[in-house]
């Protein structure tokens, strides 16, 4: 698949049959976000690649507490929290794979680690997608950060967690969300 195919074709999958993946698939995933370009080639990213269904849905619990807990202070300084947080930590119990993505606390370089993990996982969504796999990338472990690293035996006064990777076989087919004209986003100096 060339990669404006597998750009144009990814989507965000919510649903995911009740398939298993083959380790090897998740490593040639995990690979090529290893392949990734990081700022100052410092490829901060770590990974924790979870296949255990029950730990699985103890992350996904902790979440689901932990955000229930901090839920009336979050609408409180957001004014409109976001209430899909317990809606995706049940998604996450229903995939079969669970991709942590940690880096050392590093608060110099807290900024190009956190854009050079954003390439990273763009690039395990798009090998995912050539695979024919579905991908949801998580950014509401946010609300669990300290307590899913205990869990998977990380130290949290040394990492940090910066998002999580689901990998399945989808069962649904979203279209294309709308996305901003160029018009409106790039501004041309010539």
């Amino acid at each position: 698949m060339e990669t404006k195919v597998a750009i144009n074709k990814r989507r965000s999958i919510r649903k995911y049959k009740n398939i298993s993946i083959d380790e090897n698939v998740v490593l040639d995933i995990l690979n090529c976000g290893r392949l990734a370009p990081s700022a100052k080639n410092r490829q901060p990213w770590r990974f924790v690649a979870i296949l255990d269904k029950t730990f699985i849905h103890k992350i996904a619990d902790t979440i689901i507490k932990n955000f229930s807990e901090e839920d009336e202070l979050i609408s409180k300084q957001l004014l409109n929290a976001n209430p899909s947080v317990i809606s995706t930590a049940n998604i996450i119990k229903k995939a079969p794979i669970l991709i942590l993505i940690y880096k050392e606390i590093h608060s110099y370089w807290e900024i190009s680690d956190s854009l050079s993990i954003g390439a990273c996982i763009q690039n395990m969504c798009l090998r995912a997608c050539e695979l024919k796999l579905g991908t949801l990338w998580i950014r509401d472990t946010f609300y669990a950060n300290n307590e899913i690293l205990k869990l998977a035996g990380i130290d949290s006064d040394k990492f940090e967690l910066s998002s999580a990777l689901l990998i399945g076989v989808a069962d649904e087919e979203p279209s294309a969300r709308d996305r901003k004209p160029l018009s409106e986003i790039v501004k041309w100096i010539k």
